[in-house]
């Protein structure tokens, strides 16, 4: 049975468009019409007039949400769970990340996520390996015990990893620090399917700029651990804004990065190619006031989430509301908010074949929103999701 959303104002990842309809057919976009040429076969459901369907949100970087943290039970039902604590501020398809920790932990997170992809309208588009293969020196959170190099296994089970996850649509993200690991490492891992970013680094500019030249496709939240630009050491920082073809992932909290840097990064940067991620913990979408990681407190303080030392650890915003600080921070047009959420995320990922646009063929995937930005309804693979 085919079914038609109409009533709202609808953006389609590239225009805003007034008077048309979307045509879903299962878990696909049939058709973008206007509103005199909608079937008269198909189901229709009105949706309110002041309000905006939009591509639905994608996040590559979720490391909880919902009182769960992957890391904490790296399993099909966390990530499960996750995936729609994440849906309520319309994500409608993100990676489960889980940081630095033990390779058996590792290796179940990767399985779950294998396993979460599989189930319908799941949200799951694989997994993110934020670490192990990190600077000591930019730790951050992550657990210093836990950081190493990859061995021949490590290479054998990530290299086999994509081709399971692409059978299904997904992908795999892997956070490295490229001072830790070889060119050849890189060059493996990326022709094998994995997406590699560079973060939680110390490397030198030279050193980043050979491993962009080696595969390494973008920067995981940009500016936050790793050295700052320096006139004599411009450090990863300078190489990511210099490297047209890379992407940068940003928070835009207010916090992570000061907004001033984001506007420059966004002038630097040729359009499409910094995108957000929330890099959430369990607190969002609930009201508790704290959460463990590694056996530590982390503290819910004034929109940050933080050790006892104050060292931040993750962030205490989701995808909806880092969209409206595009708009109100960085004085961003919406519909530019809207892709750095939803195409952008897409394209990185190499997944805007079939997500990132409301446009026939494409998953609907689509999330509605009120007026002032906040989330009315969400669809996955053509399924409404109840919030």
């Amino acid at each position: 049975m085919r079914q038609v959303l109409v009533g709202a104002r609808l953006f389609t990842g590239e225009r805003m468009l007034d008077g048309h309809a979307v045509v879903v057919e299962g878990e696909r976009i049939r058709a973008v019409v206007p509103v005199d040429a909608v079937p008269t076969d198909a189901q229709i459901q009105r949706l309110p007039e002041d309000a905006l369907l939009v591509p639905g949100f994608l996040d590559a970087q979720v490391n909880g949400a919902g009182g769960v943290l992957f890391n904490d039970t790296p399993t099909v039902e966390a990530a499960l769970a996750i995936a729609a604590a994440a849906r309520r501020s319309g994500t409608t398809g993100l990676l489960p990340t889980f940081i630095t920790d033990e390779p058996g932990r590792m290796r179940q997170a990767c399985e779950a996520a294998v396993e979460a992809m599989a189930r319908p309208a799941s949200g799951v588009l694989g997994i993110h390996l934020e670490g192990p293969f990190i600077s000591g020196e930019r730790p951050g959170v992550h657990e210093s015990r836990f950081i190493r190099v990859p061995d021949a296994g490590d290479l054998d089970y990530l290299g086999a990893l994509p081709a399971r996850l692409a059978g299904q649509g997904g992908r795999l993200v892997v956070t490295l620090a490229p001072e830790c690991v070889d060119d050849a490492v890189i060059q493996r891992l990326t022709s094998a399917g994995v997406v590699l970013s560079a973060g939680h680094t110390a490397a030198t500019y030279e050193r980043t700029r050979e491993a962009l030249v080696a595969g390494v496709r973008g920067f995981t939240h940009l500016f936050n651990a790793m050295p700052p630009a320096q006139s004599r050491q411009p450090g990863p920082v300078v190489a990511a804004l210099e490297a047209d073809e890379a992407w940068c992932g940003v928070i835009a909290d207010g916090i992570h990065v000061h907004p001033a840097m984001l506007r420059l990064l966004l002038r630097v940067k040729p359009p499409g190619r910094v995108f957000l991620v929330t890099d959430a913990m369990p607190p969002v979408g609930t009201e508790v006031t704290s959460f463990t990681l590694y056996g530590r407190t982390i503290l819910r303080r004034e929109g940050r989430l933080v050790t006892e030392n104050g060292t931040l650890a993750g962030a205490d915003i989701d995808m909806v509301s880092a969209v409206r600080n595009c708009v109100r921070l960085l004085g961003l047009p919406l519909e530019e908010c809207l892709r750095m959420a939803s195409l952008y995320p897409a394209s990185y990922l190499g997944l805007d074949g079939h997500l990132g646009r409301v446009a026939p063929g494409y998953r609907a995937d689509l999330t509605l929103l009120r007026a002032e930005l906040s989330v009315l309804a969400t669809w996955v693979g053509g399924q409404q999701q109840q919030h």
